[in-house]
Order: structure tokens, then sequence, then C-alpha cells
């Protein structure tokens, strides 16, 4: 009788021991698949949120457009890829816990910020001064795209705002102490094609606008307008709180 008690016990216990590791991989499986549907949402709602601020018109904006005008598609375009690698090196400084350097080392933004302020009015310069020459009428081809390119990143990283609008998007959305490999390759693919599907209207707007003007003062007149806009854009980041 004792024996046949201890018997029922022990398969009393293992029974209940069997049925607490199913519950706990029912739980287990049923978190994995809850964070996996929260990713994808999260990636929606990153991808909505950054698409609507990079669509409203800013620095960036207004300085590949006035890039546009005054030079052809293949330049712009670096410059377009400048300026996304500056927002891909925000977001990757926010995600390992970096924004801090904002406050920290407020003279490397100083220097950024003035490099690019340079630049912008150098452009604006050459575009100024441009000839009436008929060569002038087409947009001219630029060997070096790295100046272009740097020049959209310098754009960028000159703007401590675009670090503060990760600031307060990413970590509403992500825990930042949890994000993986994977989570991270996601949202640098998603900043990237948003921000190229943003800009790349853009450009393609500014640079028909361009083949539309084949009088040589008109191009004059398009050239100042651009000259103007960018010499703009450089006022607004030189004077702006960093």
């Amino acid at each position: 009788m004792v024996q046949q008690t201890y018997s029922l016990w022990l398969w009393t216990d293992q029974r209940q021991s069997i049925d607490e590791e199913a519950a706990l991989a029912y739980r287990w499986a049923v978190e994995a698949l809850r964070v996996k549907k929260m990713s994808l949402t999260v990636l929606i709602t990153y991808a909505g949120a950054l698409f609507i601020a990079a669509a409203i018109p800013g620095p960036g904006i207004t300085a590949i457009v006035a890039r546009a005008l005054g030079s052809n598609f293949r330049e712009t375009f670096f410059m377009g890829l400048g300026l996304v690698l500056g927002d891909m090196a925000y977001l990757t400084a926010v995600i390992l816990g970096l924004a801090f350097v904002a406050q920290t080392f407020t003279e490397v933004f100083i220097t950024i910020k003035i490099a690019g302020v340079l630049y912008l009015g150098y452009i604006a310069w050459k575009l100024w001064t441009a000839g009436l020459l008929p060569q002038d009428i087409a947009a001219r081809k630029s060997t070096n795209i790295g100046l272009s390119f740097l020049s959209g990143l310098l754009v960028t990283l000159g703007n401590p705002k675009t670090m503060l609008f990760y600031v307060a998007l990413v970590p509403t959305l992500i825990d930042i102490g949890n994000i993986g490999l994977r989570d991270y390759a996601l949202l640098l693919t998603a900043t990237f094609v948003v921000l190229i599907v943003v800009l790349v209207p853009y450009m393609l707007l500014a640079s028909r606008a361009r083949t539309m003007l084949r009088e040589p003062r008109a191009l004059q007149a398009l050239n100042r307008v651009a000259a103007g806009i960018l010499a703009g854009t450089a006022a607004f980041i030189a004077t702006r709180a960093a």
C-alpha cells in the first residue's frame, strides 16, 4: 500500500513537472510570436514617422534641390547619399547610447557645422559666378563625386536636430538595451530606403526644371536662385543654436 502511494505520488510529481515545462514552452512561443509581430509594427511606425519628417523641407532638402538646380543628377545623387549616411550615423549613435555626445562634445558639432557652412558657401559662390557660355547651359559633369558626397554628409552632421529626432523617436519605439544585429540592420535598411524615396523625387523635379531652361540668361538666373538658396541654407545652419 505504501509502495503504491509512493508510486502514485512520483507519477503525479513527474506529470506536474511535464505540465510546467509544457506551459513554459508555450509561454515562450507566444512571447516570441508577440515580439516578432511587434517588431514589424515598430518598423512600420518608425518608417512612417521618418518619411513624414524627411519629406518636410529643411536644410537637407533645400541643399539637395539647390544642388540639383546647379548640377547634374549623378552629382546630386551622391550628395543625397551623403545626407542619408549622416542620418544613419546619427541613428547608430543613438542605438549605441551615444546621444550624450551632443552635449558633451559640442565643439565637435561646431567644427562639423562650420565645415558644412563653408562648403555650402563655396558651392553658392561657384553657382553665382557661373558664366554664360553655351556649354554652361547643361549641368557640368563632376569627376569628383566624393566632394558632393561629403557636402551632403556635412549638411546632416552639422544639424544636431537630426540627432534629436532619433533621440526622441527611437527609444519610444525600441528597447535599446535589447536590440540585436537583425533589428539594427532592419532599421538601417528602412532608414536608407525611406530617405532615398523622399530625396529622389526632389532631385528629379529640380533636374527637370533645369533641362527646361535653355536660354543662357535663364540659366544664369537659375544658377543665382540656386546660389541664393544654398547661401540661405548655410546661413540658417550657421546661426542656429547647436
